[in-house]
């Protein structure tokens, strides 16, 4: 009866065998057996390709074998039926999607001992072995990290900072995860380099603030306050806090907001203002599609005003 109720009581992991959920744990025991985390933010009950990942990979033998002397496999589930989860593993799971910025599922992030990332991946096909083939090439990012960082600090100067900026940038983690993982790699790059040539630090400080700027955009959109978020997005705008790929996006905003508040013109003159930012970037290619929609809803709104006069 002991049994039967502790393997009630046991979390199940969609992976099978072999994971927790527990990320201090995760770490500690990363750390005394010196391996690397692997840690799958995943929707267990929801998300199709989390569930193909599980059943194509991590439920097999190959797989397990393969990772067990590598990595320690941390499940964060973030399912519909929350009954699934204790209260303390929902609320340290929320805590490390804000943290590392998941933005969609699977997120597969390999991290260090500490729980700082260096590569991140998802879902892949080809089974097991190629999935372990997979991590294999991406742990090796782990060394080149550290070679790289080791080699940044027999540098000084700006020459140091480009080289920890460089170190940074080949792992292709979002600016956010930077901040937050690698606080004191960004304090040796502004150390190093006061005047910001590189021009690192100041690329992080405007991303830091668009993503406050997006946070309080979010809290409005949620309560339907247009009028609000427009005022919001035209002051981010014209604060000087931003420029290239955040004005661009913040620029965009404001053209989709005015689309909802019915001022098609307004928004059409956004949209040719982003565009202008930079009209080759990938955002700027999408302009033209938004500008039609806008014009189809424009010429809707003057057929339905024509015919009620």
């Amino acid at each position: 009866m002991a049994a039967g109720c502790a393997a009630m009581l046991s979390p199940v992991f969609a992976g099978g065998d072999g994971w927790t959920s527990d990320f201090a744990a995760a770490k500690k025991q990363a750390a005394d057996e010196k391996k690397s985390l692997l840690v799958d933010f995943t929707g267990s009950d929801w998300c199709g390709w989390c569930i193909k990942l599980n059943e194509e990979v991590f439920q097999h033998d190959p797989f397990k074998e393969g990772v067990k002397d590598k990595f320690v496999l941390v499940e964060l589930d973030y399912p519909r039926d929350k009954s699934k989860l204790s209260d303390e593993t929902k609320a340290q799971n929320e805590e490390l999607r804000k943290e590392y910025a998941v933005q969609g599922y699977p997120t597969i992030m390999l991290m260090d001992e500490k729980g700082r990332p260096f590569a991140r991946t998802g879902y892949e096909p080809g089974g097991p072995e190629n999935y372990v083939k997979h991590l294999d090439e991406l742990l090796a990012a782990r060394t080149k990290r550290d070679e790289a960082f080791a080699t940044a600090e027999k540098a000084e100067g700006t020459e140091k900072a480009k080289a920890l900026v460089a170190a940074l940038d080949a792992m292709g983690l979002d600016d956010a995860v930077v901040s937050a993982q690698y606080g004191d790699v960004v304090a040796a790059i502004k150390e190093a380099d006061p005047e910001d040539e590189s021009g690192f630090i100041k690329k992080i400080e405007s991303n830091k603030k668009f993503a406050e700027f997006e946070d309080s955009l979010n809290a409005l959109a949620r309560e339907n306050k247009h009028e609000d978020a427009l005022a919001l997005t035209e002051k981010a705008i014209n604060s000087g806090d931003f420029e290239g790929d955040n004005l661009q996006q913040a620029t965009m905003i404001k053209g989709m907001i005015c689309a909802q508040m019915g001022d098609f013109d307004a928004a059409l003159a956004a949209l040719d203002a982003a565009k202008e930012v930079d009209p080759d970037s990938e955002l700027a290619s999408r302009v033209d599609t938004f500008k039609e929609r806008i014009n189809q809803m424009k010429a809707a709104k003057e057929a339905d005003k024509g015919e009620s006069e």
